[in-house]
């Protein structure tokens, strides 16, 4: 609904190519080094709170049991929703994102500047789905508060079990011998710490994938890589505005201030994604009206522009867009974890106005369309863009069967920790 349709089919292609050129030229991509500078004691403290589970109500969870470093810190399982709590039984309400390349987010705004320097300001930046937190040291308090996450009742007590820590003296080396004195501002520390963790550990931005190595011209494991024809074609599919246009939001050129090649813009959308009837919050007796809406942007109470309706209503239904990388390991897609494989969700995308029933419910002969979202919003759900573009029922589709499985291969070479000669080639990707 914010989006651009105003970047012009000769600006992508020539930032298309430009990438090339720029990347090329090394002159805005960070690539993890071979020999990574070590963390500073900061940082040092930060990976120990990232692993200590005694920092949950639980004392079973930890930053890295939904954010699990093996997976890209995402989750590791197929749950729409994780379980957290005081015991591990109280389920979320939003399905856990990856903490990979949050470096470059900037604070939320609801008139941020586009990454693209092109597009018309939008509501944008900021942490977590709904952009509530400015920085990775703010969206620290969010699970350890939460009481559907790590649950514990209050900031003193998480600094309380900090400094009971064997890693208690690091955390003094960090912050000051007299950093424990004042339990508020040990919490602010907390964050701090966390916040530096991920900003210097190479893991959480490696640009390690299929794609950077082509793009960059540069070996893996000793061997110059190629796209394969396949991924190639949907790397095109990815770029054209009259085709997956997913260039428009998962933006991939060099950004205002530096860096690029993040495969978002920052932006919040709302795509109507389907109910998800498996989050329990979700669930309704039958014949019973739903009680429960996740509304998005709209309720987010982000510090410096908090939300509330009714003025805030035209951003209800708006959720963060997440960077395409990696999401070829997801197990859970969008923000209810409604969809469990990219193939559902390119598929969505493509066909949602041109077949919803495949998505919707229909209840009595009628498809219930955005029917995640209360009638008195709908009017904001996204009809304007490429894929979806307000085609009608029963119209064609703008991508093919065959572009909707070249554009997934594409989106395939984006996962990190790719080894050339050693990472399978998914088979049906290269012709």
């Amino acid at each position: 609904m914010f989006k651009s349709s105003n970047k012009s089919t000769g600006l992508r292609l020539a930032l298309a190519v430009g990438v090339c050129v720029f990347v090329g030229g090394g002159a805005y991509w960070a690539h993890a080094q071979s020999n990574p500078i070590p963390l500073s004691p900061q940082a040092q403290a930060g990976q120990k709170l990232f692993f200590d589970t005694n920092l949950s109500a639980s004392r079973k969870m930890s930053c890295a049991s939904c954010h699990d470093p093996n997976n890209h810190y995402a989750p590791s399982n197929a749950q729409p929703v994780q379980l957290g709590g005081p015991n591990l039984t109280t389920p979320g309400f939003r399905a856990v994102p990856s903490l990979t390349y949050k470096d470059l987010i900037p604070a939320y705004s609801d008139d941020a500047t586009n990454p693209d320097n092109v597009s018309t300001n939008a509501p944008g930046g900021g942490l977590t789905w709904d952009g509530r937190a400015n920085s990775l040291a703010e969206q620290v308090s969010i699970p350890l508060l939460s009481s559907f996450e790590m649950a514990n009742t209050s900031q003193a007590a998480v600094v309380q079990v900090v400094q009971n820590a064997s890693y208690a003296a690091l955390f003094k080396q960090a912050f000051g011998a007299d950093v424990f004195n004042n339990p508020a501002a040990a919490f602010t520390d907390v964050g701090l710490a966390l916040q530096q963790y991920q900003l210097e550990d190479p893991s959480f931005h490696p640009y390690s994938s299929k794609y950077d190595y082509a793009f960059l011209v540069e070996l893996s494991n000793g061997k110059p890589v190629s796209l394969t024809a396949a991924e190639l074609r949907g790397y095109n599919v990815y770029l054209q505005p009259d085709k997956g246009n997913c260039f428009a939001c998962h933006y991939n050129g060099p950004m205002v201030g530096g860096g690029g090649a993040l495969f978002t813009d920052f932006t919040f959308e709302a795509l109507g994604a389907p109910r998800n009837t498996n989050i329990p919050a979700n669930a309704v007796r039958p014949g019973l009206p739903v009680t429960y809406y996740d509304l998005g942007l709209c309720t987010a109470q982000n510090p410096t522009a908090p939300h509330v309706l009714p003025s805030s209503a035209q951003y209800c239904g708006l959720f963060k867009t997440p960077t395409l990388r990696n999401t070829g390991t997801r197990q859970s897609f969008f923000h209810n974890g409604v969809f469990h494989s990219l193939t559902d969700v390119i598929n969505f995308y493509n066909t949602r106005d041109t077949n919803p029933s495949a998505w919707y419910p229909t209840v009595k002969g009628v498809v219930q369309k955005f029917n995640d979202m209360p009638a008195a919003y709908q009017a904001d759900l996204d009809s304007v863009d490429v894929p979806f573009e307000g085609l009608p029922v029963g119209g064609t589709p703008h991508m093919s069967a065959q572009e909707a499985a070249d554009l997934q291969c594409f989106i395939e070479t984006l996962t990190d920790g790719y080894l050339e000669g050693v990472t399978p080639q998914d088979p049906k990707c290269i012709n």
